[in-house]
């Protein structure tokens, strides 16, 4: 499995890329007009892995990665490739 961050239109996504070569999004970064939003999935709710205001996408990328919402998912800890696909 690998982990990476994907470019889009509207700022990043964190993509785990399984075994099958099947993209799962765990969380994101988003260019919004009212500033970046950043955002980990997770499989029940919990708003506080969500926030609004935050003024550079390196910080909506760290906010996301403190949670490690791959493992939530994939039960394994998988090392992030630094370089934005």
């Amino acid at each position: 499995m690998k982990l990476y961050w994907k470019e889009k239109n509207s700022g990043l996504d964190l993509i785990v890329l399984d075994d099958n070569d099947d993209e799962f999004i765990v969380g994101g970064v988003r260019l919004t007009k009212k500033g970046i939003e950043a955002m980990a999935k997770t499989q029940g709710y919990d708003p506080g892995r969500a926030i609004k205001g935050l003024t550079t996408v390196e910080e909506g990328k760290s906010f996301v990665e403190q949670f490690k919402p791959w493992i939530d998912f994939f039960g394994a800890d998988i090392e992030l490739n630094p370089e934005i696909h």
